[in-house]
């Protein structure tokens, strides 16, 4: 079967960078082309087998007989595999699988790629049900990686109350992994993202002999110390147009820095100038270079406007923010925000992740076009804002802040409720389907409105003043 390709946007957030205290891992999962319709479900224990079947590679892999429930976003249609893509368990652990990222040939010389390994479609159903931290995360899927093996370059992220873990696979069978600092924030595009590494630290984790690796076959291009994105990724062409200015342009608003689209050295761990909201990581991941010549929507050259790959584009298929917040009781901890469709045009949703069931807008999600599921009402949406993003933005921009604002009263609500109540489970899945309600209806108020104004504009009108 032939492999579809993906090429993603991942921002990391540590506790003591955020607000409200919390960790976030968020991921806009964007499609090699066309729509790739996605939906939002709960898998339960008795749904997990003691074995998983890799479609894409022919692979069996085994697995505990004690799983966890977990949410999850998977494909519509699953022949090409589950691509699971991001969920949050029951013990309060966030996994987003994957940031597809490059390689070169010296390491594929050495560790070439496993075709009947795992890779993403498989990741999130093989590890998040068995984890109770993120450390445990990237040492399962470490484990893993090293028996089964993989068939393509990956970015894994996981958190859980306290830490934040970046993955990257190396080769066919290894990988590191690092601890995002807690007051840091990462954004990682479509390239190997780690630099600086300490394999002394510890707050890493490697495959076995990976320093042994890197030192037997000089890998190390460097006359001091150890980048893992000199020795292990690119530095092409496709890099400077395709990767490194989407990390220069959120790097440019959430820490000021003076750097050029094109840098290959954009630094990996970041410093924000000021704490960052859900807010922040959802503008930054429907962002397209806005007050830039290289905005598409913007006032430069039609060469600038196509000079950059955007973040926001038609390739969005969902954005999920994986929240798992401090100070709260661990039932109402995580929260899976949740959006389908490309990123301009819609809005992400609150939803408590631990339930029994999702709201059938988001989870009945049909393999072909109806607007009555979220993803293709979204995909609409930004269809038609695209034809004139100045007529439709403001437009957008209100229906966005004012769902949001009415996610957030509900959530304060439910929280608020969760302790008196003799059904908590009932009370969170009532709150859920209450934002993914509104969400709906408003969304559809804001295609009637934009078509209502489009339609003041269509080429084949004849006003009865004329």
């Amino acid at each position: 079967m032939e492999r579809k390709t993906a090429s993603c946007t991942t921002i990391l957030v540590g506790k003591k960078a955020t607000n409200d205290g919390s960790t976030m891992i968020a991921r806009n999962e964007d499609s090699g082309n066309g729509s790739e319709p996605q939906k939002f479900v709960v898998i339960t224990p008795e749904q997990q087998s003691t074995s998983f079947y890799a479609v894409l590679s022919d692979c069996t892999v085994a697995l505990p007989n004690d799983p966890m429930r977990y949410t999850a976003t998977p494909e519509a249609d699953p022949t090409q595999g589950v691509w699971a893509a991001s969920g949050i368990n029951a013990a309060n652990v966030a996994m987003t699988g994957t940031e597809t990222i490059t390689t070169n040939s010296r390491v594929l010389a050495i560790d070439p790629f496993v075709s009947t390994g795992i890779g993403e479609a498989d990741f999130v159903s093989i590890v998040l049900p068995y984890i109770h931290s993120a450390r445990e995360g990237v040492l399962r899927l470490g484990k893993l990686l090293a028996q089964y093996g993989t068939y393509e370059s990956n970015g894994i992220a996981f958190s859980d109350q306290d830490e934040v873990w970046y993955m990257e696979t190396i080769g066919g069978h290894h990988w590191a992994a690092i601890r995002i600092p807690d007051d840091a924030y990462v954004v990682a595009p479509n390239r190997l993202n780690i630099d600086h590494f300490d394999f002394d630290a510890d707050h890493v984790l490697y495959a076995a002999g990976l320093p042994e690796m890197i030192d037997k076959h000089h890998l190390n291009p460097d006359f001091e110390g150890v980048n893992l994105r000199h020795i292990f990724g690119s530095a092409t062409e496709k890099d400077t147009r395709y990767n490194n200015p989407r990390a220069w342009y959120i790097q440019k608003h959430f820490s000021g820095l003076e750097a050029e689209p094109i840098d290959h050295e954009l630094p990996f761990l970041c410093y924000p100038k000021r704490k960052l909201t859900i807010e922040d990581v959802k503008w930054a991941l429907s962002s397209h270079f806005q007050d830039t010549p290289f905005d598409p929507y913007g006032t430069g050259t039609e060469e600038e406007k196509k000079q950059f790959r955007s973040i926001a584009l038609n390739r969005n298929q969902q954005i999920h923010i994986l929240q798992i917040r401090n100070n709260i009781a661990p039932e109402l901890a995580g929260i899976h925000w949740l959006a389908f469709g490309p990123n301009t045009f819609n809005g992400v949703v609150p939803f408590y992740s631990h339930i029994t069931d999702t709201p059938a807008a988001y989870r009945d999600t049909t393999k072909v076009y109806d607007p009555l599921n979220h993803y293709w009402l979204s995909r609409t949406l930004a269809l038609i804002g695209d034809s004139d993003y100045d007529r439709y933005s403001d437009l957008a921009a209100r229906f966005e802040l004012d769902t949001m604002a009415y996610s957030r009263r509900i959530q304060h609500q439910t929280d608020q409720a969760w302790r008196d109540h003799n059904q908590p489970a009932m009370l969170l899945e009532k709150a859920n389907g209450q934002m993914a309600d509104y969400y709906m209806e408003q969304a559809t108020v804001l295609l009637g409105k934009m078509v209502e104004s489009g339609s003041q504009k269509m080429t084949l009108r004849f006003n009865l003043a004329d």
